[in-house]
């Protein structure tokens, strides 16, 4: 994706945990879509930090959508999935894209990768990997509280 383009639509989740969501249910809201896999092991050690944003953020009402999308076959078994989903505490929407409808319509190829989206539900940066964790945060903080950051 390119910045500035607009979010996706979520059709084709194979299934959603923690209650699903649509494009405008998110409407005017500051989104985080988020892509992770349960092989990724940076995935799972970034998570806490996903969370800790989750709860940091609320107040400024960003919104947290997490995309599992699978890298192997065996990563498409939905019991261990749902698993690591209670293990690591995501409480916000989670879509298993065991069809990669989303991964095709985001063109993601990395996990973990992170997409985030103003109120306009335009893309205003993208990241992958957890080496760019710290510009991706600055970047919430500008998104999601301008005015402090102007001061």
């Amino acid at each position: 994706m390119k910045l500035r383009e607009e979010m996706p639509t979520f059709d084709g989740v194979t299934e959603w945990v923690n209650g699903g969501v649509t494009k405008s249910d998110l409407k005017d809201s500051p989104v985080l879509v988020h892509y992770w896999s349960i092989s990724c092991h940076t995935c799972k050690e970034t998570l806490p930090q996903l969370n800790e944003w989750r709860e940091r953020y609320k107040d400024q009402g960003l919104r947290v959508v997490s995309i599992h999308m699978p890298r192997s076959e065996k990563d498409m078994e939905l019991g261990p999935v749902k698993e690591a989903i209670e293990q690591y505490k995501l409480i916000h929407p989670v879509a298993i894209d065991n069809d990669y409808k989303l991964v095709d319509a985001y063109k993601n190829q990395y996990v973990p990768a992170y997409y985030l989206f103003d109120t306009e539900q335009k893309l205003r940066h993208y990241q992958a990997g957890e080496k760019g964790l710290k510009m991706l945060e600055k970047r919430l903080d500008r998104v999601l509280m301008p005015e402090e950051v102007e001061r």
